[in-house]
């Protein structure tokens, strides 16, 4: 399990096979905190693709293996989750999401750190389900999402936590465009391609309109992170994610 690495001509495609429904483990971070990073030094590369194996680009955190984690331990876990969905973010080359299936709260945000979405048609489901957990959302999140979706979109995504189906997803901002699912990875990597013509200048335009983004997050970061676990460790989110583990474990 990890990062699959796919060469296509000057587009490096990354597949994330992280096991069920890719959920976001520590190892998994790690491992894609180090991808971007090899991606971004390739001079061969001129932009990236990032899709999921199986039915899900990314089902969000792996909550099985943090529910019976303390404070101490979850605020280094969420660390390196900010750590690595910077990473992406801040890649200098052209990032293009391929969702392939569901794109759930952590895994809506990796899409969100990219430049692009695209999506397949059919039955996924898009969205910061968090609230629905009784969780918030850090800084890491709240400032890319403000930047990438229109305010009117930010009542059903960030305050509701509803989950879209991919058309809804689009009509809101989430998504860039939903393509033939036998079709999404060769216009990911087409729009990539696209993208990636200028990377000079693609790179220089991409700093400046992400300053305002990780400036936020840097002065933000610190009190947002404490507020996010108080949140996290709250009773009501304890109750919440423990019947959603209940619920995941069941059906393995």
């Amino acid at each position: 399990m990890g990062i699959e690495v796919q060469p296509h001509g000057d587009v490096t495609l990354l597949r994330i096979k992280g096991g069920r429904a890719n959920a976001m483990s520590v190892d998994l971070l790690k491992q894609l905190e180090g991808a971007f990073a090899d991606v971004a030094h390739d001079k061969g590369a001129k932009a990236v693709v990032l899709t999921g194996d199986g039915n899900a680009f990314s089902a969000g955190l792996a909550l099985p293996d943090l529910i019976a984690l303390d404070r101490p331990a979850m605020r280094d876990f969420i660390a390196a989750f900010e750590r690595s969905m910077q990473r992406v973010l801040t890649t200098p080359k052209p990032v293009v999401a391929a969702l392939n299936g569901h794109a759930i709260a952590g895994g809506c945000v990796l899409a969100l750190m990219c430049d692009a979405r695209l999506a397949a048609q059919g039955g996924a489901k898009v969205g910061l389900n968090e609230v629905q957990l009784g969780i918030g959302l850090p800084s890491l999140v709240i400032e890319p999402l403000r930047a990438r979706v229109p305010a009117s979109s930010l009542l059903p995504v960030a305050y509701e936590g509803r989950l879209f189906g991919v058309d809804d997803a689009h009509r809101l901002g989430l998504l860039d465009a939903v393509v033939p699912a036998a079709e999404l990875e060769a216009m990911a990597l087409a729009r990539a391609k696209e993208l990636g013509k200028a990377p000079q200048a693609f790179a220089q335009i991409k700093q400046a309109l992400l300053r305002p983004v990780l400036e936020a997050i840097t002065r933000n970061a610190p009190a947002d992170r404490e507020a996010w676990l108080d949140s996290w460790f709250s009773p009501e989110a304890r109750r919440l994610l423990e019947a959603a583990v209940a619920k995941l474990t069941s059906r393995a």
